[in-house]
């Protein structure tokens, strides 16, 4: 079996997975990944961006070379190497916990439970829950529904398109790492500088796919792109801003604005401010981002393997005009 349709059926197996199991509550790949992470930073942590990058190079290239090995060990047979890459797109892949955690904060706003949903808002993103009411809280879910659908799903899948099981595990060590130290609080800033920037390359191609099948598959495709060209280059993140930008018009609300992180307020632009509305607890507006989310995840699906499969033929067809070249010549 041809490695263009190893990744296809591999990944398309790996998103049903997740889509029927999820992510399981004890003994996931990507926490394991992240107590190694921990314990190389216990042994290298230093206030220096050289410790950092050094930190980064060590996880996230382990995480590859570990993709690589195990590709390697199971090339010469079709059915491993299908289901290592349907098992490293599931360990990879986070959507269905992305909508579950999503919907559970949506029910609980719904119920008017506002202590339960600032509850289980740090199961998703990394805002103060105490700092916002029942319609922050809900902004802050979609905001995050948005980001993550390019971080947790398409991103993967553009790199696995890209470099099979290595590339899969690898972009995820690179995400991982980001969260984990990525961030400018004081003892980060320095040391979570290379892993930051890496996310950051990392996530570009992602970021745009998906802010590109968010206008096919949202309900206002004009929408969508009208925000992500006005308000997408305001945001502080050169890959959070279009996602969020064209969620923000595809749904027809507002994203964006005051946040509080870790105690610390950023005051930020607001995307599709001029055409949206405010995003409203007790509202549609949780379900309608966790739809669009799934639908721009097997889009991906379809667009990345779909280019694995093109380009596999087209390096195949060169290889054959060379080979029928060198007979007549």
């Amino acid at each position: 079996m041809r490695a263009g349709r190893v990744f296809a059926y591999g990944a398309a197996a790996g998103l049903l997975g997740d889509l029927l199991l999820g992510d399981p509550r004890r003994g996931h790949p990507v926490a394991a990944f992240g107590r190694a992470a921990g314990a190389v930073e216990r042994v290298l942590w230093r206030d220096h961006r050289g410790w950092g990058a050094l930190h980064t190079a060590v996880c996230a290239g382990g995480a590859a070379a570990f993709g690589t090995a195990a590709a390697h060990a199971v090339r010469r047979s079709p059915a491993a190497r299908l289901a290592l890459t349907g098992a490293a797109t599931w360990a990879v892949v986070g959507g269905t916990s992305l909508a579950r955690e999503a919907t559970a904060i949506g029910r609980a706003l719904e119920a008017g439970d506002v202590a339960a949903a600032r509850a289980r808002l740090p199961h998703l993103c990394g805002r103060d829950p105490q700092a916002l009411d029942a319609d922050g809280i809900a902004r802050a879910v979609v905001e995050s529904v948005a980001e993550n659908t390019s971080d947790a799903v398409v991103g993967a899948l553009v790199w696995g398109a890209v470099a099979g099981v290595p590339g899969l595990l690898g972009f995820r060590a690179v995400n991982t790492l980001d969260a984990m130290v990525g961030h400018k609080s004081p003892r980060y800033r320095r040391y979570g500088w290379a892993s930051a920037r890496l996310d950051d390359l990392a996530g570009w191609p992602g970021a745009r796919l998906t802010a590109v099948l968010t206008t096919v598959a949202g309900g206002d495709p004009r929408g969508a792109v009208r925000a992500w060209r006005a308000d997408a280059a305001q945001h502080p993140s050169p890959n959070a801003g279009p996602v969020e930008a064209a969620f923000a018009g595809a749904l027809g609300v507002r994203l964006g604005g005051t946040l509080s992180y870790g105690g610390r307020i950023e005051h930020r632009p607001v995307l599709n401010g001029a055409a949206g509305r405010a995003v409203r607890a007790g509202s549609d507006d949780i379900d309608r981002a966790v739809r669009l989310s799934r639908r721009v995840g097997w889009l991906a699906l379809g667009v990345c393997a779909g280019a694995r499969l093109l380009a596999r033929g087209a390096r195949a067809s060169v290889r054959q005009r060379g080979v029928t070249k060198g007979r007549t010549s």
